[in-house]
């Protein structure tokens, strides 16, 4: 197994001979809007620059997968710079509508356990926020996400939680698959007034206390208006908690093997 962090929540999986590319989100920096009803909603998107050229990230890749749509997992760059005849996973029917729409038409929608080249691909649920945040137009936008369990035989068993904060979902997830890997999208994105809808230290930390045998690994960090914790931030609380041994926090263009 090989782990890239790319930029944002996207990331290249090398796995049983395949490679995958997760939730693509190609725009030149500065080039989006802040996004509404979020912190920070002057500065524009992606904060950083891609780390590699374009061409670089689609070397290799076997099939793309879209944990969900939102704009900084799917964007118009992707949907201009994905080529057309890529192999796309999409979370469900409708995502999987919304991406065929540019003229994509390779695409699966995924069920909760899918086989793909002898790898098992298994769907997972998540929670992108808490409480009132999820109610009314907001939680509608919100609440279509979905993490990805791999397994294989002659692989180590990862999880990508995807957009999700701690709960009992995540932790119920862990107990099923025993991931050895898991991938936690962790810079406390926060909506307004500041309500959090991604994991921020406290929710790693009972990732990381839920799954003693596991590596975790930080990513969607430092690259959109709502991101409100760091990668130095991040990396002085898992000193401070004692968890560095096995909780990585990678730059963009970073790369591990196991």
């Amino acid at each position: 197994m090989k782990f890239t962090q790319i930029r944002n929540a996207t990331i290249k999986i090398e796995y049983a001979g395949k490679t995958f590319l997760f939730d693509p989100f190609l725009a030149e920096k500065g080039s989006v809007p802040g996004y509404p009803a979020t912190v920070n909603s002057h500065i524009d998107n992606p904060t950083v620059d891609l780390p590699m050229p374009v061409s670089d990230i689609f070397k290799d890749v076997d099939a793309v997968i879209v944990t969900h749509t939102h704009p900084d997992h799917w964007d118009d760059a992707a949907k201009k710079l994905v080529p057309k005849e890529m192999l796309i996973f999409a979370r469900d029917g409708k995502d999987e509508w919304e991406i065929q729409l540019p003229g994509f038409r390779n695409t699966r929608s995924l069920e909760e356990r899918n086989e793909f080249a002898g790898i098992t691909m298994i769907k997972t649920p998540g929670q992108h926020g808490r409480g009132q945040v999820l109610e009314g137009v907001m939680g509608e936008i919100l609440g279509r996400v979905c993490g990805i369990v791999l397994k294989h035989p002659s692989e180590q068993t990862l999880y990508i939680a995807g957009d999700t904060v701690w709960y009992q979902g995540v932790d119920e997830n862990l107990k099923q698959h025993q991931p050895d890997v898991i991938v936690l999208n962790s810079c406390d994105a926060r909506v307004l007034p500041n309500e959090p809808i991604l994991m921020g230290k406290e929710d790693v930390h009972e990732v990381y206390k839920a799954a003693p045998q596991a590596t975790l690994i930080a990513s969607h960090m430092e690259s959109v208006n709502l991101a409100t914790l760091s990668r130095k931030e991040l990396r002085a609380f898992l000193s401070e908690k004692e968890m560095t041994p096995r909780f990585l926090v990678p730059e963009d263009g970073e790369s591990y093997s196991w």
